[in-house]
C-alpha cells in the first residue's frame, strides 16, 4: 500500500513538474515570437504615442501579411540595442514626394491628421521610389524623428511586429489607432 501510495504521490509531481515546464515554454514562445510589452523612450511619435506609455506588440501578424499604410511598426534600428517605433508612409512601388511640408504618395496629398510639426525631407531626394521588401516610415512628430527621412528605407526583414495595443497609462487603455 505505501508503495502504491508513493508511486501515486511521484506521479503526482512528476504531472506538476511537466505542466509547468510546458506553460514556461509557452510563455516564453508567446513572449518572443507572438506578442510583447514594451515601453516608449522617445517623443518621435507624440502626439499619437508617449514617452512613459507602455504598449502590447504583435509580432505574428506580418508572418501572414504585409505592414500597411498608417500601421505603427516596431523596427531593429540601426544599432542591435535600440529599436525604433514609427509609422508607416510608404509601400513598395511607390513614389514618395515631400513639398511645401506636405507628403505626396503617387502624387496625391497624403491626410495625415496625426503628424506633429512640418514635414521635410531632411536627407533624402525627392520624389523617391521605395523598392519591393521596402517601407517608408516617419515618426508622427516630424521635427523631432530618425526615421527614413534619415535612414532611407527600412527592409520588412527588420520590422520587428506592430503596436496594436496601449496599457499604460490606465486613462488612455485600448487599441492604437
Amino acid at each position: 500500500m505505501e508503495t502504491e501510495d508513493a508511486a501515486r504521490v511521484w506521479r503526482t509531481v512528476l504531472e506538476w513538474l511537466l505542466a509547468g515546464v510546458a506553460a514556461a515554454i509557452i510563455a516564453w514562445s508567446v513572449k518572443h515570437y507572438m506578442y510583447a510589452q514594451l515601453e516608449i523612450h522617445n517623443i518621435s511619435m507624440q502626439n499619437t504615442l508617449y514617452d512613459g506609455q507602455r504598449l502590447i506588440e504583435d509580432k505574428w501578424s506580418y508572418h501572414f501579411h504585409q505592414p500597411h499604410r498608417g500601421d505603427i511598426v516596431i523596427i531593429d534600428g540601426p544599432e542591435s540595442d535600440i529599436r525604433l517605433i514609427k509609422r508607416v508612409i510608404g509601400l513598395p512601388g511607390d513614389e514618395l514626394d515631400i513639398r511645401d511640408g506636405q507628403v505626396f504618395i503617387n502624387g496625391t496629398a497624403l491626410p495625415e491628421p496625426y503628424a506633429k510639426g512640418r514635414t521635410e525631407p531632411n536627407g533624402i531626394t525627392v520624389p523617391f521610389v521605395i523598392g519591393q521588401g521596402e517601407l517608408f516610415v516617419m515618426g508622427d512628430n516630424r521635427e523631432n524623428s530618425m526615421d527614413s527621412r534619415t535612414l532611407g528605407p527600412i527592409a520588412f526583414t527588420s520590422i520587428e511586429g506592430k503596436a496594436v495595443f496601449r496599457m499604460w497609462p490606465f486613462r488612455q487603455f485600448g487599441f492604437i489607432d
